[in-house]
């Protein structure tokens, strides 16, 4: 199987499976779909073709992903500021941190602008959201390294009553992997990096999979500009749109009330106004 960069690896029947699961598959149906993948195989394959298939077998299995991107690829299709940061925001959120938004911060030298506060199980993190529209580009050292400098300023800056927020650890969020050395590096300096694979508990992928918090970016046909009004009104999960009233968000983004309706019902088909 050849990969985006053009390295070679067997093929892998649970990739496949979780795929198919991230994707809103049962159990019994992505173990169905991944028997027709392997059906299909030849040497060389992409992982481009291999996706491509899931989501050809994927729509007998839910008419509604013909609708929506690949994940990876969806998020990929964000605009950095703000809906990235945003998604970020909102993503957290739904995960048991207790978030504000964008803030600055007094360090001991500088003014730093996080892309927003989290805490969770005592614990005080400054959050930076590092999106990439190439997914396969990891996410590397500098990124970390600016986080450490950022935490040690603004943990100085506190000491020295600049600040009255106390923050414990800086996190890194990103729709990417990280490189070898940002991974070293945030183990050794205790930063919290969220990437598409890891930490194995707490991956970008199985935090928006697990609870089904899905951009809005993933649906086909959503032009950026409708994206970015409701990226501003704090809306960037299929999840949030659902839950708001129609003619509110209308009211509040200017978009056109029939648009955000004809929108849920691509989300949700049984959707009723």
């Amino acid at each position: 199987m050849k990969k985006a960069d053009g390295s070679l690896q067997l093929f892998n029947r649970e990739k496949v499976v979780r795929t198919c699961l991230r994707m809103g598959a049962n159990k019994q149906t992505a173990d169905e779909i991944a028997k027709q993948v392997e059906r299909r195989l030849y040497d060389g394959i992409s992982t481009a073709k291999i996706l491509q298939i899931i989501f050809q077998f994927m729509r007998k299995y839910k008419p509604i992903v013909r609708n929506i991107f690949d994940l990876r690829k969806g998020l990929s299709l964000m605009a950095s500021k703000p809906e990235f940061e945003v998604f970020v925001q909102a993503l957290l959120a739904r995960s048991g941190f207790e978030v504000s938004p964008n803030r600055l911060l007094n360090g001991k030298c500088v003014e730093h602008e996080v892309d927003a506060i989290a805490r969770k199980d005592g614990d005080t993190f400054f959050v930076e959201a590092k999106h990439h529209s190439k997914y396969h580009t990891p996410t590397g050292l500098d990124e970390s390294r600016i986080a450490r400098a950022v935490l040690e300023d603004v943990v100085e800056g506190f000491a020295l009553g600049k600040s009255d927020l106390k923050i414990d650890r800086a996190m890194i969020v990103t729709n990417t992997r990280y490189s070898s050395q940002a991974v070293q590096y945030g183990a050794c300096r205790n930063i919290l990096q969220i990437g598409w694979s890891s930490p194995k508990d707490q991956s970008l992928q199985s935090l928006i999979a697990g609870r089904n918090l899905f951009p809005l970016s993933c649906l086909r046909g959503l032009r950026v500009d409708f994206r970015l009004k409701l990226a501003l009104s704090g809306i960037v999960l299929f999840e949030q749109l659902i839950e708001e009233d129609t003619r509110s968000l209308s009211r509040k983004t200017g978009l056109p009330w029939d648009s955000i309706r004809n929108i849920k019902e691509k989300i949700d088909p049984d959707f009723d106004i």
